[in-house]
């Protein structure tokens, strides 16, 4: 059962028209806002950063389906919950807590503006029975970190993101259009395989792997690779993009870090990305040519990245192209050291992994992985995923 509710705040001259629809039973609720996409509250979750910054946010419903109207304000991303909706214009008048997201701002509601949203100044509700406690509930927050701002400690927001619940990171996110590691399927063979395959097929390891071209920064897992340069400071490419996804905090960790070297990796927070972490490995540059020296230093890259993300914990990793943009690697060799190294690893260390992700971006490197994959995760005549 669902109802929807319409309503009007009223700040100076300006007025924020937001709709909100909760469906009873899901514990979830649905926000939409002009110029934005919708998003989904839950429970216990920090509010979202465009949230925060409308007008104000009324949650009004029926309690214990009785007629007495109750109402939730949200402001400056706090909320507060009272009995009534009298309750509530006589008591809130200042800020619940200061809302990192919007320190600066001046409070957008007094009495008069409090007065005007829940009263002659258009707050229409269109109303079905809802429990109070699933109201309550939803408005309630947990503790959020300022992803945009350089000056927030850095440390301060990893410890918060790394022990926030997967709904409260999603809320403080800073990119849009998020892939769960269940939206990316298994890697199946798409065409006819011509070639001996190098290894005896292993289903259990082949259901360890995924080929997906799109926006690595996209990605929900525990670690995402970042193809970065020996400063770790941000540069072009996925570089440049992992560095804009996640915000200025992660350039400040990274400037602790005393660069890498090629050929190793070194983790960090990820942020506002909705990975919980940021694997950052140097790759070799091959403009002059490939030889074994640059053969080992890209091996040791892929080897590397794996070997600190078993050492955190992490279940779940996704590889980018590397080295092969400005650093000049040729693509199709880059492929085969990736699916060799990755096919060794998992071969010695199978259970310390659930899931890799070669996530490319363009068409080509596509092609190539779909020609190859078969030659190092040979399918048998009979397959089927275990996932």
């Amino acid at each position: 059962m669902a109802f929807q509710m319409s309503f009007a705040c009223r700040a100076k001259s300006r007025v924020a028209l937001t709709t909100l629809s909760y469906t009873q039973g899901s514990s979830c609720a649905a926000l939409h806002a002009p110029g934005f996409k919708s998003v989904i509250f839950t429970p216990n979750v920090p509010l979202p950063r465009f949230v925060s910054k409308l007008d104000c946010l009324a949650l009004p419903g029926l309690r214990d389906q009785q007629i007495a109207l109750y109402s939730g304000l949200i402001n400056r991303g706090k909320a507060a919950t009272f009995s009534t909706s009298a309750a509530a214009s006589s008591t809130f008048f200042q800020p619940i807590g200061g809302n990192p997201f919007l320190s600066n701002r001046r409070t957008l509601l007094s009495r008069p503006g409090l007065w005007a949203l829940l009263g002659a100044f258009g707050l229409s509700v269109v109303t079905a029975s809802l429990h109070s406690s699933s109201l309550l509930a939803m408005t309630s927050g947990a503790s959020t970190v300022d992803l945009d701002s350089p000056d927030t400690d850095w440390k301060e927001a990893k410890k918060v993101l790394l022990s926030a619940t997967q709904q409260q990171r999603q809320a403080m996110c800073r990119v849009s259009g998020v892939l769960h590691l269940k939206s990316i399927p298994i890697w199946t063979p798409s065409g006819q395989v011509t070639e001996k395959p190098l290894y005896q097929v292993n289903e259990a390891l082949n259901s360890k792997v995924s080929l997906l071209r799109g926006d690595i920064t996209r990605l929900e897992v525990d670690a995402v690779v970042n193809a970065a340069n020996k400063t770790l400071l941000g540069g072009g490419g996925v570089d440049g993009s992992i560095h804009r996804g996640a915000g200025p905090l992660l350039k400040k960790e990274c400037a602790t870090l005393g660069g890498c070297e090629t050929g190793q990796a070194k983790i960090t927070g990820a942020y506002g990305l909705p990975a919980k972490h940021v694997i950052h490995t140097v790759g070799p540059i091959a403009q002059g040519g490939v030889s074994q020296r640059e053969r080992d230093a890209l091996r040791s890259c892929y080897r590397s990245c794996l070997e600190v993300g078993a050492q955190n914990q992490l279940r779940t990793v996704a590889f980018p192209c590397i080295s092969t943009g400005v650093y000049g690697y040729p693509p199709g060799e880059a492929v085969d050291v990736a699916l060799s190294v990755v096919r060794e690893y998992l071969q010695e260390k199978h259970a310390q992994l659930d899931r890799v992700v070669f996530c490319v971006f363009l068409k080509s490197d596509e092609e190539l992985y779909q020609a190859r994959l078969p030659l190092y995760f040979p399918r048998g005549p009979q397959m089927k995923s275990k996932l």
